[in-house]
């Protein structure tokens, strides 16, 4: 089974994987596609199977591998997990079924693109403010807490934008919550990775501190 240590390698590999995409993505994309006014769904379905959705799927993965590590670290289940897990499957459906392309009426597909992100963007900063709450990574509890406050205010601008604000800077609020909530996942996944370089030393050989083993009687 993989190590606490390499997993956590390989969520912070598929955020910056996703990082670099989710630039590419925009680079490419046409002239009339506008960053502040549009969000990140709209790009990706105007390129659809490109490389924001491999992004999306990317930052789902970073998501879900840290439920095992997260596991493995406390030796039982944590509150912070089932968050992080649905966050991960909100992505992946995110990815797999576009939204509408702008300007078009919503169809199911979109309404559930739409759901599927709201589900990411509220469990990820749930996510992280419980963890923060049972200190299950000793030394991150102010960060997670911060970022978490971060994603659900943005959250709560995105909403507004997206209703009675008429979707003004709509693309600029997403933008800056899905930096907070990679940020959150980013502080998970890189003290994961310091706490597995330290390793638990409750295995090794035996005769040394914290190894299963034989004690010899006394006197023999």
């Amino acid at each position: 089974m993989p190590t606490t240590r390499n997993l956590g390698l390989v969520a912070l590999g598929a955020i910056a994987l996703a990082a670099l995409l989710t630039v590419i993505g925009h680079l490419e994309v046409n002239d009339d596609l506008n960053p502040w006014s549009l969000t990140v769904s709209d790009f990706a379905v105007s390129d659809r199977g490109g490389v924001i959705d491999v992004a999306m799927v990317a930052l789902a993965v970073a998501a879900a591998v840290l439920v095992p590590a997260l596991r493995r670290v406390r030796r039982s289940r944590t509150v912070g997990e089932l968050p992080l897990a649905a966050a991960a499957g909100g992505l992946l459906l995110a990815a797999v079924v576009p939204t509408n392309e702008p300007g078009l009426p919503m169809d199911a597909a979109a309404y559930l693109h739409r759901y599927a992100s709201v589900v990411t963007f509220v469990a990820l900063p749930v996510g992280g403010w419980l963890l923060a709450r049972r200190d299950a990574l000793p030394g991150t509890a102010p960060w997670l807490r911060a970022l978490a406050l971060v994603s659900l205010a943005l959250a709560g601008a995105m909403i507004w934008s997206a209703y009675p604000g008429d979707r003004l800077l709509i693309g600029l609020a997403e933008r800056l919550l899905i930096l907070a909530e990679v940020g959150l996942l980013a502080v998970v996944a890189t003290a994961l990775v310091r706490r597995g370089g330290r390793g638990s030393g409750s295995a090794g050989p035996a005769g040394r501190p914290g190894a299963p083993g034989i004690t010899p009687a006394r006197g023999a």
